[in-house]
């Protein structure tokens, strides 16, 4: 999908920018962190494609670098529960998308490989 600057990517890219600052710098779920550490520790971005507030449990959907999509789920209750973690193809997750979420998607994957350009 091609980015043109609309308002709903802009929207779209400070919310994702505002969840890598809170997974990398707050780490205001130090959980998902350390998950994604653990799985792949030679992570260099991660962007917060979706994440779904459950009653005992987290569904979170991150793009990992510009490579994968990982489908995680930790749960809430049970803090020493061993999180799932699944890892998907961005071909596979991208079928039967709505818009708003290839747009997500599309602005995750922008920002990410703008990331991996330039690690700073």
């Amino acid at each position: 999908m091609k980015l043109v600057g609309s308002k709903t990517e802009l929207d779209i890219r400070e919310e994702l920018i505002n969840s890598k600052k809170s997974l990398f710098k707050g780490k205001s779920n130090n959980k998902l962190f350390d998950v994604l550490q653990v799985n792949f520790p030679k992570l260099k971005t991660a962007y917060t494609i979706s994440w779904i507030p459950e009653q005992g449990e987290d569904l979170y959907k991150i793009l990992i670098d510009d490579s994968i999509i990982v489908d995680i789920e930790i749960n809430r209750v049970n803090r020493e529960a061993i999180p799932i973690v699944k890892t998907i193809s961005i071909s596979e997750y991208s079928k039967g998308l709505s818009k708003i979420s290839k747009i997500r998607l599309a602005v995750a994957m922008d920002l990410a490989q703008k990331d991996l350009k330039d690690p700073t």
